[in-house]
C-alpha cells in the first residue's frame, strides 16, 4: 500500500507518505538511525538517534541542518529538518503489521510562501523512500 498525500492547516503544508514495508521495524530503525545506512539511501550525515543531537545531510544541492526532538526505538523518530528559510519537521512512525511494518513519513511546516521547499519534498521523499526500500532488501 502507497498512500502519498498532503495536508494543511491553513497555515502549513505537509507531507506524508505511508507504505507498508515487508521488513521489521528493527532493521527499518537501523537504516534510519545508523550514519552509514542513512547516507546510502537518504545523504551523507552526522546523525546520532540522541535527542537534542544536531546534525546536517549534506547532498550536492546543499546542506539540511537537524536536530533530534523524539525517540521511541523502533516505533518513532522525530527531528527538525531545515535551513535559513525553512522550518520543518519529520517524523518517522514505525507500526507493524502481519506482513512487516507500516513505514509513515511526515514532514510538516511548510509555509504557503515556500513553494520550492514544499514541492522538493512531494518530489523527493518518494524517490528517498524507494532507496531506502532498496537498502532494506539488501541488508541483513
Amino acid at each position: 500500500m502507497t498512500e502519498d498525500s498532503t495536508t494543511g492547516d491553513g497555515e502549513t503544508l505537509n507531507v506524508i507518505i505511508e507504505r507498508e514495508v515487508p521488513f521489521p521495524a528493527e532493521k527499518i530503525w537501523r537504516a534510519l538511525t545508523q550514519p552509514h545506512l542513512l547516507e546510502e539511501w537518504l545523504m551523507k550525515n552526522d546523525f546520532k538517534p540522541a535527542i537534542d543531537h544536531r546534525f546536517s545531510f549534506r547532498a550536492e544541492w546543499g546542506a539540511v541542518e537537524g536536530q533530534v526532538l523524539e525517540i521511541e526505538p523502533e516505533r518513532k523518530l522525530s527531528y527538525t529538518w531545515g535551513d535559513h528559510n525553512l522550518k520543518s519537521v519529520v517524523t518517522w512512525t514505525l507500526t507493524p503489521t502481519g506482513k512487516g511494518t507500516l513505514l509513515r513519513m511526515e514532514q510538516r511546516g511548510f509555509r504557503p510562501d515556500q513553494p520550492r521547499y514544499y514541492q522538493g519534498a512531494k518530489a523527493g521523499w518518494p524517490k528517498f523512500l524507494a532507496a531506502l526500500e532498496e537498502l532494506l532488501a539488501r541488508i541483513d
